[in-house]
């Protein structure tokens, strides 16, 4: 089903907005695999960098022009960083102690989808009655 939205109050991106938010994500995600390449530590900190989370958090307010929206928008990352932190402790472990990569990723990420879902289901609980 495409879903059409012609409600005329809201603002449309046009195709070269699109295309620029898409070419300037992907290149960050290309620049820090590839700068890891040469220096893990630089890779990693280009990528611990919330450069993604800022350009979301840019383009959400130049789309609506609302600061509510935004607030809680950044409220929602701060209670999904935790859950993302349970990949970056278990995969090196699982490596570390020997298993091959692909299944430690595949553990890993399995790992991170249960932190994920019990990190929403606290956020939906707790985080509107703060």
């Amino acid at each position: 089903m495409v879903f059409i939205d012609l409600d005329p109050t809201r603002p449309h991106m046009v195709w070269w907005q699109l295309a620029t938010r898409w070419l300037l994500s992907g290149g960050l995600v290309v620049g820090a695999s590839e700068l890891a390449k040469r220096n893990e530590l630089m890779g990693a900190l280009l990528v611990s960098i919330p450069l993604i989370s800022i350009l979301a958090i840019v383009w959400l307010y130049n789309d609506t022009s609302d600061t509510e929206q935004v607030a809680d928008f950044t409220n929602g990352i701060l209670w999904m960083v935790v859950p993302s932190l349970v990949l970056f402790i278990s995969l090196p472990v699982f490596l570390r102690r020997g298993m091959e990569f692909w299944p430690a990723l595949g553990a890993a990420c399995a790992l991170t989808i249960v932190a994920y879902y019990i990190g929403l289901q606290l956020a939906t609980n707790y985080a509107d009655s703060s």
